[in-house]
């Protein structure tokens, strides 16, 4: 399923690259991980491979997919999610975790819209940056960029969000 070598997309820490994939034995299990090097946060995480699917470990996009994110991302803002922002924070959580690219571009789109009509929460800030970064981190494989060249695409795309519903 996996390689190493292979760019792949974890959901909660963003795109990395797979560095070691080998059988080890835990508390007398053999079982089969992937050791993935994430860019974002410089962080190495071990997925078993039997449960890389239900972790949302999935490839990157490619270049194609590009379009379709940024449409999503500059498509007019969705009816704000009712109840307190507890309850929004815990819906786009959710979200952000599906693992789904297109579902974390609309989580960004609407706490961008969101933030046009009210000061975000302290959370909503926290969670529209973590969900920058993520998604840049993405976009840096798909698009071939640096980092930094990859967050100031995103940022550049983020000015052309709808203000009005």
């Amino acid at each position: 399923m996996f390689d190493v070598g292979d760019k792949v997309f974890y959901p909660q820490h963003g795109a990395g690259i797979v560095v070691d994939r080998k059988v080890e034995t835990v508390l007398g299990t053999e079982r089969e991980y992937l050791t993935i090097r994430v860019l974002a946060s410089d962080m190495t995480v071990r997925v078993p491979i039997d449960r890389a699917e239900d972790a949302g470990l999935r490839r990157v996009v490619g270049p194609d997919e590009v379009g379709e994110i940024i449409g999503v991302l500059t498509s007019p803002t969705t009816p704000t999610i009712d109840g307190t922002w507890t309850n929004r924070l815990r819906h786009n959580q959710d979200r952000m975790r599906s693992g789904d690219v297109l579902e974390l571009a609309g989580v960004i789109r609407h706490l961008v819209g969101r933030s046009f009509e009210k000061p975000l929460s302290a959370g909503e800030k926290q969670m529209l940056a973590q969900a920058k970064t993520v998604l840049a981190s993405e976009l840096m494989f798909a698009l071939d960029l640096s980092e930094d060249d990859a967050r100031a695409h995103l940022d550049h795309v983020l000015e052309d969000v709808p203000t009005t519903r």
